[in-house]
């Protein structure tokens, strides 16, 4: 895509990018195209649509070849686009933190039927914060804190949460650490799962450029929950709940360190997929 004397219209531009972007082993390689020229010219997809003949100048096409070349090397089109959508709100991404995935809307709901009102909630690995964050525009007077190693996702966190205007407690810090004595009625987590092992033969998206800590689950993708299981009872109300997004051929192992720590009405939810998603667990006495 040279600019020269040649004219670049939105759908000649368009029908570049797509092949281009099949080329490379990118899926839906249409859309993203799409998606990226939406985002280059600050419109929507149906403007793209109502301007298909309209001349793109060399300051527009100077920033869509950026942005194609980028996403030709495989840089996830999230972080090109800088933003993801998640329980219908939209959630500022870097290669900070994992994206998060619509998968993971799943343990949100699962948090909200269990929650109460002024539930006090803790959201270990937050990452962009989406747990915590839907969570608090879903329960706004509920005591919010979420938890993360890294301090620049802690700043992506509390970035997201001023966006749509909430109030969560963002702490950096591993697991339990920075929240000292608190106890919480519910504790929520998408941890690392992938066996170390593993990590290499995943897409390039995901092993190349999202954040390793957020992939890395040891050596058979369980020991951030068996830390977590572990300690989780020292913070943790009675009848308190313990939620956790699982990998494939996961949620058995993680039931059984539930049922090991004293853990009851423990339940596996399935995604859309029929994959066993959700594991969650009430800690002794849970009531009928």
């Amino acid at each position: 895509m040279s600019v020269g004397e040649e004219t670049w219209t939105t759908l000649k531009v368009l029908n570049w990018t797509k092949e281009y972007l099949a080329e490379k082993g990118i899926e839906n390689s249409r859309l993203e195209a799409e998606w990226l020229l939406a985002s280059a010219l600050n419109l929507d997809r149906i403007g793209l649509y109502l301007n298909f003949d309209k001349p793109l100048s060399e300051k527009e096409l100077a920033t869509y070849r950026n942005m194609v070349s980028r996403r030709a090397k495989r840089e996830p089109l999230q972080y090109i686009m800088e933003t993801q959508e998640f329980y219908g709100l939209e959630f500022n991404v870097s290669p900070a933190v994992l994206i998060p995935r619509h998968d993971t809307e799943i343990l949100v709901s699962e948090t909200l039927k269990r929650a109460a009102p002024e539930s006090r909630i803790l959201d270990i690995g937050t990452g962009s914060g989406c747990i915590a964050i839907t969570l608090a525009s879903n329960l706004p007077e509920a005591e919010i804190y979420g938890v993360d190693l890294s301090s620049n996702a802690i700043l992506t966190a509390k970035q997201n949460a001023k966006q749509h205007d909430v109030h969560v407690t963002f702490l950096e810090g591993s697991l339990f650490e920075p929240i000292k004595e608190l106890s919480f009625d519910i504790i929520v987590s998408n941890p690392p799962y992938i066996p170390s092992e593993e990590i290499n033969s995943l897409q390039p998206e995901v092993k190349d450029y999202e954040p390793q800590n957020a992939l890395d689950g040891g050596v058979d993708g369980l020991e951030f929950y068996r830390l977590i299981i572990k300690e989780a009872h020292q913070h943790m109300e009675k009848d308190g709940w313990l939620l956790f997004e699982t990998g494939i051929n996961q949620a058995d192992s993680v039931v059984a360190m539930l049922e090991k720590n004293n853990f009851k009405k423990i339940e596996i939810i399935k995604d859309l997929s029929g994959i066993e998603r959700v594991v969650c667990g009430c800690l002794i006495q849970c009531g009928e």
